[in-house]
């Protein structure tokens, strides 16, 4: 990868980045063609190739900036430092509507790639998937304290349960479009609702 991608101005950066979230989102990897990502973003198919070497290049780089960007809002919102696994998860979906407001193909991008078939990118896409996620995983139980949860439960399990379900939430609602961020923080609030009631300790 060129540094002089880092050089351009912010503003720029993102409009590229946004620019292969959006094809690469809406297409198989070998389907998304640089020249269609470069059209996007408003540039010459040949300044594009100046910034990434090749479309894995460019695929790979957006993949790890959006691992990246989820550890840094989660960081941002204080997630990581909470020991109330609800107050984690309603921290954890402010800092994913930012996400979505700063980066509205994201998430779309990150389930696509994460199904990708092509052999040339899905072992590197898996393999940096699940060092993200166990990374985020270790620090969120790290903090948890059993005692506050009916007794006997798996809490790694029921943390996974609740992450993947909140993932499987916030692709539906951008699968929708025309995306209602109040919508969307009334339907979590009664996921979280649902969640106490059935994982909480009772006094």
């Amino acid at each position: 990868m060129n540094e002089r991608f880092f050089s351009l101005p912010a503003e720029k950066q993102q409009t590229i980045i946004n620019a292969g979230y959006r094809v690469f989102s809406q297409n198989s990897y070998k389907n998304s063609p640089m020249s269609e990502i470069a059209e996007a973003a408003g540039i010459s198919k040949s300044l594009l190739f100046h910034y990434f070497h090749n479309k894995k290049e460019l695929y790979m780089f957006l993949w790890d900036k959006c691992a990246e960007t989820t550890i840094e809002y989660l960081t941002q919102y204080g997630c990581y430092e909470q020991k109330d696994l609800f107050e984690i998860m309603e921290k954890g979906m402010q800092a994913k509507m930012e996400i979505i407001r700063r980066y509205p193909d994201m998430a779309n991008f990150t389930i696509k790639a994460f199904y990708e078939k092509d052999q040339n990118i899905s072992l590197a896409v898996q393999e940096s998937y699940h060092k993200y996620f166990n990374l985020k995983a270790d620090r969120t139980l790290l903090n948890l304290n059993p005692e506050l949860f009916i007794p006997g439960l798996d809490i790694e399990m029921m943390y996974r349960d609740m992450y993947w379900a909140s993932e499987g939430y916030v692709w539906e609602m951008v699968q929708r479009g025309n995306l209602d961020m109040n919508q969307m923080e009334e339907g979590f609030s009664k996921l979280m609702r649902f969640w106490k009631s059935i994982y909480l300790r009772k006094e």
